[in-house]
């Protein structure tokens, strides 16, 4: 497979709203890097193999604070159980991609799978390699964002502080766009609620991970209840 001009041509302004925000979003998480002591290496290395944005902003609080690898690595895997829900949801449209599956899988983050949850390419561009371009261009605006972003805290002395509030206004706009985008507010609420719960009961630096696992156990229960009641639906009908 030749992933082509056309094909590039094609995905490079499906990517643009992706772009604006990953530059500067990237920008952000550089400087944090920097003036929290971790260079253009460390920088360059978690944006090429980690890409994962609201993962990364806390991985600089991780970093800093020397926490536990154990501790860090089920910090990552219950921040980042949504990504189940995306993939189970692309299967079909990933059904028929022959290369590079495994980069395609790597790099589905939030801003990529609403790209790609879309997308109906046109019968003669070859979607492989559309959905390799969409991938491969929001990944690479994040990289140039996150490397400008730690180049201009090396050079430049600023007050940082408010900076790591961009973690937040992330969160704060992903969930306004799924609300506004779905009629079914229970898996934002669930959220919401589940969050509150836990912070209640193990306080602020020790909600996120009983939180998340909440939330992933509320949901996959509903997912089998619908799933089941569509069953008996169509048996009975």
């Amino acid at each position: 497979m030749k992933m082509g001009r056309k094909e590039l041509r094609y995905a490079f302004p499906k990517t643009v709203p992706v772009m604006v925000g990953y530059l500067f979003l990237g920008a952000a998480y550089g400087i944090l890097m920097q003036v929290n002591g971790f260079g253009l290496g460390w920088t360059a290395a978690s944006s090429a193999l980690i890409y994962a944005g609201s993962l990364q902003y806390l991985e600089v609080t991780l970093l800093a604070a020397m926490v536990h690898p154990l501790y860090a690595f089920f910090m990552g895997l219950m921040l980042n159980a949504r990504h189940l829900f995306y993939g189970l949801s692309m299967l079909g449209k990933m059904k028929e991609i022959r290369h590079g599956k495994p980069y395609l899988i790597f790099g589905l983050t939030d801003e990529t799978f609403s790209v790609l949850c879309s997308e109906e390419t046109p019968g003669d561009l070859d979607r492989n390699a559309v959905y390799l371009w969409i991938t491969f261009l929001d990944h690479l605006y994040w990289f140039a964002g996150s490397m400008a972003g730690c180049l201009l805290g090396s050079a430049v002395e600023f007050d940082s502080r408010g900076l790591d509030f961009a973690l937040t206004a992330l969160f704060v706009v992903i969930f306004t766009d799924q609300w506004k985008s779905r009629k079914d507010h229970r898996p934002a609420l669930t959220g919401v609620a589940a969050s509150a719960l836990c912070v209640m009961a193990f306080g602020a630096d020790l909600f996120l991970v009983p939180a998340m696992a909440l939330i992933l156990a509320v949901l996959t229960l509903g997912y089998r209840k619908e799933a089941q009641e569509k069953k008996e639906e169509q048996a009975y009908e």
